[in-house]
């Protein structure tokens, strides 16, 4: 039993008080079980409001029988909305939609709402999306009948999540936008800045909005965002517009998000390494990558400290792919090095062939045919055990290890002539020309380029991207990452760098308003 409620003997006593029935009790008796009711209601509320659930129950509970026993109905049905709401709150929907049902509209219909509200959350937590999005919208109805723009935002919310567990992401969108709006009357600007970036978030997964309506979107949340006060939130808030932006392919924007993001997150230093990988990728893409470097090692070294050892390796990646870019090889292929094993470690199969790919490319570059022939040949192996990969990935893995083993080949057969003439030079004692040591020009391979984001993909609502450090279809090279823009290597054109999403699902709680989960106190 929780703290602070009545012993035992005092239960008992109060039960055997009752079974003296109040049937046949004066009017004043009747007063005082009424006054007894409302007290019990009044501490379950208090108890909700701690987080105290099995407290709450207690009182509840004891409320419920009480008002079974007065003819007031009234009584009896708040009694039973309230013990419901309870019920559920603690995680016994089931319970909590017996007593509910017991609490049929009478003539105040602020509680209809209520009710409609309170069975949807019972029904969500059952599992019966669609049963929950019947009551949520009828609620929302109701709440924006009585002007009661917040309570609609809120439920609102609840809708729109309950769209996305049924994978309508495009219906989704607009609950989202309609709770936007709500608050914004309500005049909770911050909560409408969070909802209008949900909305863009999942705009950006269907084919039902245009990039100007998003872009639109995008921006009036921008503008909102000055009205949040809480720098967890608008720190969050940052992030997530760079990576829309970063979906649009608006990489300044995206940048200038990251950038604004920085200061509200260095105390949380998990979301602080999110953000620097998330900016060093975008620097990568705006071909900065001089400007990059400095974001990758810090980023990777934050997930080092905080065990994310698949996120370091991406970071790793993309540090190879920005060190490539402004020729400096030989820390490219460390970098990919410790990309690869940090994938090994994590089991990564797709981020092993992709460092792989990279360390070939490197290699290539630094005119070592046989070490790219191994690393080529390791990403094909680890490729096959990919069950999402794409056959042109394959032929382009294949076409590299072609080019590697005939670079090999080519320098054998120039090697012997090579010496040969060495000889003939030291037999006539006369210099003689020689191409090239190993009997050539340098080999050049295919040049590491910049390359842009494209195929991105959204998944679930909580978007996971797959880190790329390859060579695309026309042999570009790709930086690492991860992303709420799913980006699968089996894609054509594979390998764009990648920036990551945080540790959290949603800016907003997921648990019932507490005004609704208590309800209304009616006697």
């Amino acid at each position: 039993m929780a703290s602070g409620g009545p012993s035992p003997r005092e239960g008992r006593k109060r039960k055997k008080k009752s079974d003296g029935s109040l049937r046949g009790k004066s009017g004043n008796d009747e007063s005082q079980v009424q006054a007894d009711i409302d007290t019990l209601t009044s501490s379950g509320h208090s108890a909700l409001k701690r987080g105290d659930c099995a407290e709450a129950l207690i009182c509840f509970k004891k409320a419920y029988k009480a008002a079974v026993e007065i003819k007031e109905t009234k009584v009896h049905r708040a009694c039973a909305f309230n013990l419901g709401a309870a019920y559920v709150e603690a995680g016994k929907p089931q319970k909590g939609l017996e007593f509910l049902r017991k609490a049929q509209p009478g003539e105040r219909r602020e509680r209809v709402a209520d009710l409609q509200y309170n069975l949807g959350v019972a029904h969500e937590a059952l599992g019966d999306q669609a049963q929950a999005a019947g009551h949520y919208l009828q609620a929302a109805q109701l709440y924006r009948s009585q002007g009661d723009g917040s309570s609609e935002g809120d439920t609102c919310m609840k809708l729109a999540r309950c769209h996305l567990r049924m994978k309508d992401c495009s219906h989704a969108a607009q609950v989202f936008q309609r709770a936007a709006e709500s608050y914004r009357v309500a005049g909770r600007l911050d909560s409408a800045a969070v909802a209008l970036k949900e909305a863009t978030t999942h705009m950006l997964q269907c084919d039902s909005f245009s990039s100007e309506d998003i872009i639109t979107m995008l921006s009036e949340c921008l503008e909102l965002s000055v009205s949040i006060t809480d720098q967890h939130i608008l720190g969050k808030l940052y992030n997530e517009l760079g990576l829309s932006f970063s979906q649009l392919k608006l990489f300044a924007e995206a940048s200038e998000c990251y950038e604004q993001a920085l200061p509200l997150v260095r105390p949380k230093p998990r979301r602080l390494a999110v953000v620097l990988q998330n900016l060093g990728a975008v620097h990568n893409t705006l071909g900065q990558y001089q400007q990059a470097l400095d974001f990758h090692r810090e980023a990777a070294a934050l997930h080092g400290s905080q065990g994310s050892r698949r996120a370091q390796g991406r970071c790793f990646s993309n540090l190879g792919f920005a060190h490539s870019q402004i020729g400096e090889l030989e820390e490219a292929g460390e970098s990919y090095l410790h990309a690869l094993q940090a994938f090994k470690d994590t089991e990564d199969h797709m981020g092993q062939w992709q460092a792989c790919e990279g360390l070939g490319e490197i290699r290539l570059q630094l005119r070592d045919p046989d070490k790219a022939t191994v690393y080529y040949k390791q990403a094909l192996g680890v490729l096959s055990k990919c069950k999402d990969s794409d056959g042109s990935v394959q032929e382009r893995l294949v076409n590299r290890l072609s080019e590697a083993l005939q670079l090999r080949l080519s320098l054998q057969q120039r090697a012997p002539a090579a010496r040969r003439a060495n000889q003939d030079r030291n037999f006539y004692r006369q210099p003689r020309r020689v191409p090239d040591m190993n009997g050539g020009e340098p080999y050049q391979g295919r040049p590491l380029r910049k390359n842009q984001l494209n195929d991105h993909k959204a998944e679930n609502g909580f978007l996971v991207g797959a880190a790329a450090s390859s060579s695309g279809a026309d042999g570009e090279q790709r930086p690492h990452g991860e992303t709420v823009m799913l980006h699968t290597q089996s894609n054509s054109n594979p390998g764009a760098p990648h920036t990551q999403q945080p540790d959290y699902l949603s800016m907003l709680p997921e648990a019932n308003r507490q005004g609704h989960t208590c309800g209304h106190t009616h006697t």
